[in-house]
């Protein structure tokens, strides 16, 4: 199936969603991954504190981001990368409401995405007792990959959403949103507090 987008998966230092300290991106056409990057991020100022337990399920310490381009410094690549695809991300609030927060705290503009969660995707497509990415991957044949590295995550979720496609019998990820009753959003910027 002729599916195209791109895949985006996020971790943070802490709690705070501006704290991203790794991404992955993964772009899919004809439902095949045919790119894929991943990067550290330094955090902001005021939100890089890493908490032990970020580190724990991620594995990234402040020593590993400490000569990393700080958000800003990274954006443009990212809205590079994704270009006009629609960006999918496996609880896609979250995913995007690093980017909201980032862009709002860096005071940069926010890039106008079109994003689909697979998470309401997976909801739509498979009876599994959990939609967690680990669940969801393995039910659109996905092996095993190492969760909350950014680049394994964000290509789990490229599979469930090409194996949702190919399942739903669709060949654009408009028709799949529209064949599961899930919503294509669009990323809004956070009004700045001047």
């Amino acid at each position: 199936m002729p599916v195209d987008f791109t895949a985006i998966d996020f971790e943070t230092a802490n709690s705070h969603p501006s704290s991203a300290c790794s991404v992955g991106l993964v772009r899919v056409r004809a439902g095949a991954v045919v790119d894929r990057v991943h990067w550290l991020i330094r955090p902001p100022a005021g939100h890089d504190a890493f908490l032990p337990l970020n580190i724990r399920i991620h594995g990234i310490t402040p020593a590993m981001v400490a000569e990393s381009r700080d958000w800003a410094e990274q954006l443009s690549e990212l809205r590079e990368f994704i270009g006009s695809d629609v960006a999918v991300a496996h609880n896609a609030s979250f995913d995007m409401g690093v980017i909201r927060a980032a862009c709002a705290e860096t005071v940069t503009p926010t890039p106008r995405l079109k994003y689909l969660c697979s998470v309401q995707v997976s909801r739509k497509t498979y009876e599994i007792p959990s939609h967690r990415l680990p669940l969801s991957a393995a039910a659109a044949g996905y092996g095993e990959f190492a969760h909350h590295d950014a680049l394994a995550d964000a290509e789990a979720c490229a599979a469930i959403i090409s194996d949702a496609a190919r399942r739903h019998g669709v060949d654009s990820v408009t028709a799949l949103a529209k064949q599961t009753g899930v919503r294509i959003q669009q990323l809004k910027a956070i009004p700045l507090k001047l």
